[in-house]
């Protein structure tokens, strides 16, 4: 079954309700051994669309993973990334923010992190935590050590989306390419991955307290992720909701999604003008002649 992309992806200006939108989907793999393989041509042109991009030095890619505890956004990272070289390639985490990241605005360590022309840049959850866990929790928001005049503002959130947004066209604009995915996990399939995290002792390490803490909140974030994605989902920079039930199916589709955008890209390998190739022409003599 072919992966039609646009199935995943939020419209600009629609209102999205989440619970209209699947956890799971009927598998695009008949067994693993087909899910490898597929994952495996991905992976492969995902290598080869690399160095283009990379060659042709006038674009970049930002791609952006948000998602509730357990969702598999490092595993998905790991896997349709491990074809990719290194070297084109960072990957950000954005953790809880020190006093640098506090003191500035809350797009500051975003802007730092943007990824150079002819790379790949990996935001692991973002700038977009910003209207997220901190409308969820918006006590979050007094560390931030904001103007009094911003925390009375009724659109606080509405004016944070109107700078992402305008922040992200100015990305487009510039060469950087931006898509976002929100992998949407059911709440049942996520209280059986902390079971595993409890019973799988290589998995011990991921289980934190605070995780099923958060889960009080599931309505909450739902709603967050309601509101986000139905402002900063824009047509040069779309959200995708991908149904992160299945972590193998999840993966099948970010890979698809990342290969039809880099397809979409004006990159080639530069071409080299006649003055170039007889220099080269010229080096290659020499080298031939070294060998006789």
């Amino acid at each position: 079954m072919k992966i039609d992309i646009d199935d995943f992806r939020v419209r600009e200006d629609s209102k999205v309700k989440l619970d209209k939108w699947p956890t799971e989907v009927d598998p695009y793999y008949r067994s693993k051994v087909h899910y490898e393989q597929l994952l495996a041509a991905h992976v492969d042109q995902l290598r080869k669309l690399q160095p283009v991009l990379y060659a042709h030095d006038r674009y970049s890619l930002l791609i952006i993973f948000q998602a509730l505890d357990a969702a598999g956004k490092d595993s998905a990272i790991k896997h349709v990334m491990s074809g990719v070289n290194p070297q084109g390639c960072l990957v950000f985490s954005f953790k809880h923010p020190g006093p640098d990241v506090l003191a500035h605005d809350f797009l500051w360590q975003a802007r730092r992190l943007m990824p150079e022309r002819g790379r790949i840049g990996i935001f692991n959850r973002s700038y977009y935590e910003e209207v997220l866990i901190v409308r969820v929790h918006s006590e979050l928001l007094d560390a931030q050590r904001l103007p009094s005049e911003t925390l009375k503002k009724d659109d606080l959130w509405n004016s944070r989306y109107r700078s992402i947004c305008a922040l992200e066209r100015h990305l487009n604009e510039n060469g950087t390419r931006v898509i976002k995915f929100f992998l949407h996990l059911s709440k049942e399939e996520q209280r059986k991955r902390f079971i595993a995290r409890l019973d799988e002792a290589d998995k011990n390490w991921k289980f934190s307290e605070a995780d099923v803490e958060e889960r009080k909140f599931w309505g909450d974030y739902m709603s967050a992720y309601e509101k986000c994605l139905s402002a900063t989902s824009t047509t040069h920079a779309p959200w995708y909701a991908v149904p992160a039930d299945d972590k193998q199916n999840a993966r099948l589709i970010i890979s698809k999604v990342i290969i039809e955008t880099m397809k979409s890209m004006p990159i080639s390998y530069p071409k080299l003008d006649p003055k170039r190739r007889k220099e080269l022409r010229s080096i290659r003599q020499q080298l031939e002649s070294e060998g006789k």
